[in-house]
């Protein structure tokens, strides 16, 4: 408590208007938000305090009915049909409880009704994506998962071939952030801890087993950025000797050598060169891209918000503009099409600009061929049009059976995880010692840098950039020396 109330003390000294208390994980029980709230009330009456939770475990709807009546001037909640379990807690169920008493909303609970019945609606469109949790979960009192990364991580765990293991990454979760020294979990510290419990249960690994073969493990890059400073240094420190060991023989790029930031991270930094930025987003997508205005046509010039999204997140941003080349301006597209595609004798209209209509009309689509495609016949603005698409779902292999790392072979590098190939940093021939750079992996956002786990020489890199490989799947041979 006296932690927070400290914490508080500083912000106010700043001058700040009102105090944000976001419980990302929903660990704020009723009774805690009672001492909390009412301890900040009491010693600040004037501050406005606003607080924001997860319905996770379910006690959502009683801690923020708590928060108010201790003080608080502000709750988020989300529409019924929105909310429970890794969401806000109900909004109905906030202005029914308080209705009649000092704390009235002052909201009718027809009208939020009515609002409700469109936001059920909606959903619907987006059933594909939904996680698949039904119910609440307690345990996250024990992992501390926070509510915006429980349902991604579970979607991204499946993705990497941990399908089956959810209750392993969760308990891995609350491992990862030991080692990491009790964080605060959020964005994106919480995903350093994702990326960590992945990997650890990736590669069955024990709490201890981390710590001993810290110097040759293929951590996850944001693991590493994490231990050099890049988030900045944590309230009580970075637990040694995991550390230590993580960066032994690491420097950060774009420095004279440096090994970890001591302070602020951007104070170690070059500044940024945006017109640079601006002039290779120029030369790479500045012609027919348009960048992200929705345009395609000829000599868009690239904007300011194009240029801050590649510098804030490069791969993303590539990705993205790569989609849009290939696939034109998807914003047109009406949602449930986006999501749910056409079907034979469906017809959409599109508007790209006022006085300017599409009218696709998908007429016929053949059987899928031996190599996996399917022919599609379509109508745009009566005039006829084919296009030939591959059919994700027909289980046609890319690819050979790729060989397997040999275990208990040092020499024998293999994928900590499924994944992409992004770079080769070897080749035939060169020396290495252990912790030395590899090649690249990434896998749902997730990138790991994997390194060699002892000293020798590359025999032979069995994967290229663009790969894409399974965990376990032979990356390199070293002769060990």
């Amino acid at each position: 408590l006296e932690y927070y109330l400290n914490f508080v003390r500083d912000l106010e000294a700043l001058g700040i208007h009102v105090l944000a208390i976001k419980d990302m994980a929903g660990l704020l029980k009723p009774e805690a938000a009672t001492m909390l709230i009412g301890s900040i009330r009491k010693e600040f009456p004037d501050l406005p305090i606003h607080v924001h939770t997860h319905d996770t475990a379910g006690t959502g709807v009683a801690s923020m009915l708590a928060c108010a009546k201790a003080g608080a001037d502000a709750v988020d909640a989300a529409s019924d049909a929105m909310s429970g379990t890794t969401s806000q807690p109900s909004l109905g169920a906030i202005v029914a409880s308080t209705s009649g008493s000092e704390l009235d909303t002052g909201l009718d609970l027809t009208s939020v009704q009515a609002l409700n019945e469109y936001w059920e609606e909606c959903r619907g469109l987006y059933a594909p994506f939904e996680s698949g949790q039904k119910t609440g979960s307690s345990d996250v009192y024990v992992h501390e998962m926070p509510g915006g990364q429980y349902t991604n991580l579970l979607f991204q765990s499946t993705q990497l071939g941990l399908t089956g293991q959810w209750s392993k990454v969760k308990t891995a979760y609350a491992t990862a952030n030991r080692l990491l020294g009790d964080i605060i979990k959020v964005t994106p510290s919480s995903k350093v801890t994702g990326d960590l419990a992945q990997f650890i249960v990736a590669n069955d690994l024990t709490e201890q087993e981390v710590i001993d073969k810290a110097e040759s493990l293929s951590f996850p890059k944001s693991v590493i950025e994490y231990f050099q400073g890049y988030l900045g240094i944590p309230p009580f420190g970075f637990p040694e000797p995991l550390r230590s060991r993580v960066l032994k023989g690491r420097t950060i790029e774009g420095t004279d050598g440096l090994t970890c930031f001591e302070g602020r991270p951007g104070a170690d930094l070059a500044p940024f060169d945006f017109d640079a930025e601006r002039k290779k987003l120029e030369e790479k997508w500045g012609g027919d891209s348009g960048g992200l205005s929705g345009s395609f046509s000829s000599g868009m010039p690239i904007r300011d918000v194009d240029v801050m999204s590649s510098a804030l997140y490069p791969q993303v941003f590539d990705e993205f503009m790569s989609h849009r080349a290939e696939y034109g301006a998807l914003g047109h597209m009406d949602t449930r099409t986006f999501l749910s595609g056409m079907k034979v004798g469906d017809e959409i209209e599109i508007g790209l600009e006022p006085g300017k209509m599409l009218v696709i009309k998908l007429v016929a689509q053949s059987e899928t061929n031996i190599d996996g495609f399917v022919t599609l016949q379509f109508e745009l603005n009566g005039s006829p049009r084919s296009v030939t698409v591959k059919d994700q779902s027909a289980g046609v292999e890319d690819a050979a059976q790729r060989p397997k790392a040999l275990k208990g072979v040092a020499g024998s590098i293999g994928a900590p995880m499924p994944g992409v190939v992004l770079e080769t940093k070897v080749k035939k021939g060169d020396k290495v010692d252990v912790g030395s750079p590899l090649l690249s992996l990434s896998a749902m956002k997730m990138e790991t840098m994997v390194a060699s786990p002892c000293k020798g020489v590359v025999d032979r890199v069995v994967v290229t950039a663009g790969d894409q490989i399974e965990g376990g799947d032979l990356l390199v041979d070293i002769v060990e020396e």
